[in-house]
């Protein structure tokens, strides 16, 4: 009787949350969860921007073309129903170490890239999601510097600070 209760505040809170194939403490979809959201800083994602993000997906994750469709799909449901950050963070600060965090901002630095331009919006962005999941000014900045060389130094960088 308690787990029909359960379920039924869960479905009333999140309806849609059944329907998806990653659950909300899989750190995979809280990840994909931010890149979806830095991706959509500025508008409607530009072409560069979404092969970029499956790109990331299916190699970071070791997923196939139609799964990571389905967590980018999924993760983009529960981007547009999030608040803040916060969420997304907290799962990933539970589910992996430093190396694991600093490859996620990795990640984000390189969708910000991948349009050839840093707004300030981006860049403050990716600011708080370090910042919350604890990644220091230092390595958030260095991380930066190296995702910036890799993409040819043909980008121009409207945000200030790093």
């Amino acid at each position: 009787m308690l787990d029909g209760l359960r379920q039924f505040i869960a479905d009333i809170v999140a309806p849609q949350a059944q329907d998806r194939a990653f659950g909300d403490s899989d750190y995979r979809l809280a990840a994909t969860a931010l890149l979806v959201h830095v991706v959509s800083l500025d508008g409607q994602p530009s072409a560069a921007e979404q092969r970029k993000l499956h790109s990331l997906i299916e190699s970071h994750f070791g997923l196939d073309r139609g799964t990571a469709d389905r967590l980018i799909a999924d993760a983009t449901q529960v981007e547009g129903d999030a608040v803040d950050l916060y969420h997304f963070t907290s799962v990933i600060m539970r589910s992996l170490d430093e190396a694991g965090r600093k490859r996620i901002v990795q990640m984000m630095w390189e969708l910000v890239y991948a349009d050839g331009q840093v707004s300030e919006f981006e860049d403050n962005v990716v600011w708080r999601a370090s910042d919350l999941l604890g990644i220091s000014q230092r390595d958030r900045i260095e991380l930066k510097h190296a995702v910036a060389e890799r993409a040819g130094g043909q980008v121009k960088d409207s945000a200030v600070g790093g």
